[in-house]
């Protein structure tokens, strides 16, 4: 009999691999154990790729079921699950639809798989009750540049160059696919602030300003970032969607900590 940690080891890896033996210590009562394990193998796999059915709609729809059952299953085996969270599966999938030749001729799925991911990451992501408009007016308006503001949770940002917001919201909404002009670019916001999950295409530097703020870069700093990355940056209307959209939960000077109470 094996150990129980070179048993786990070869059950595993028995699971999702079809040329794997069968585990030592697996029998069954009528000496069939090749084919009952196989059986449960193949139920292991199509409960991963249901699950991924269900995390990626919009992608599956895109290149069909029969398509995807078939990419989903080798991304199942080359990158089983390492969470007990079946919800948080799927994160490696853009990057293996990147890799993966028979999805070359679709070059924007990748980064609608990342739209999906993300969209997935809000839905679950903590309830935090978004800062008030008003809030920022606690502050003199010649120290607005040295303001951080803390992100809601939910926030998810997908920067692309295909137009993964239309081709998303056609995919997701429309009966039929309207025309996409696959020319634009495209950078995602995902964002739960209140029941809903909301999907919506950033504004001109909106993308490295937003990303600037969550890695706790000052207002300032923020807006230079984004400045430079679109020089169609507008700082105003980026702070009043910021603030209109629920995006944040609290906002502080840069050398103070965090107001718990938001």
């Amino acid at each position: 009999m094996p150990s129980g940690a070179k048993l786990q080891t070869q059950f595993a890896a028995g699971l999702l691999d079809p040329a794997a033996p069968v585990p030592d210590a697996v029998s069954a009562w009528n000496g069939a154990a090749q084919s009952r394990f196989a059986v449960y193998r193949n139920n292991v796999t199509v409960g991963l790729v249901e699950s991924l059915r269900k995390r990626f709609p919009v992608c599956e729809r895109l290149v069909g079921e029969e398509f995807f059952a078939a990419m989903a299953r080798e991304f199942v085996r080359a990158a089983p699950p390492r969470s007990p969270l079946l919800h948080l599966y799927g994160g490696a999938l853009a990057d293996f639809i990147a890799s993966f030749p028979p999805a070359a001729s679709v070059p924007y799925l990748a980064d609608v798989a990342r739209l999906e991911y993300a969209y997935g990451l809000a839905y679950h992501a903590a309830d935090e009750a978004p800062l008030k408009a008003e809030r920022i007016q606690d502050f003199p308006q010649e120290r607005w540049g040295d303001l951080v503001f803390t992100l809601h949770p939910s926030v998810q940002l997908v920067p692309s160059r295909w137009p993964i917001v239309a081709i998303w919201a056609t995919n997701t909404h429309d009966a039929d696919v309207e025309p996409v002009d696959l020319d634009i670019g495209e950078d995602a916001l995902i964002a739960r602030p209140a029941l809903d999950v909301e999907v919506r295409r950033m504004l001109p530097g909106g993308f490295a300003f937003l990303d600037a703020l969550s890695r706790g870069a000052t207002l300032a700093d923020a807006a230079v970032a984004a400045s430079e990355a679109n020089d169609g940056f507008d700082l105003t209307t980026n702070i009043i969607g910021l603030m209109g959209a629920g995006l944040a939960i609290d906002v502080r000077p840069a050398a103070e900590p965090r107001r718990e109470d938001g």
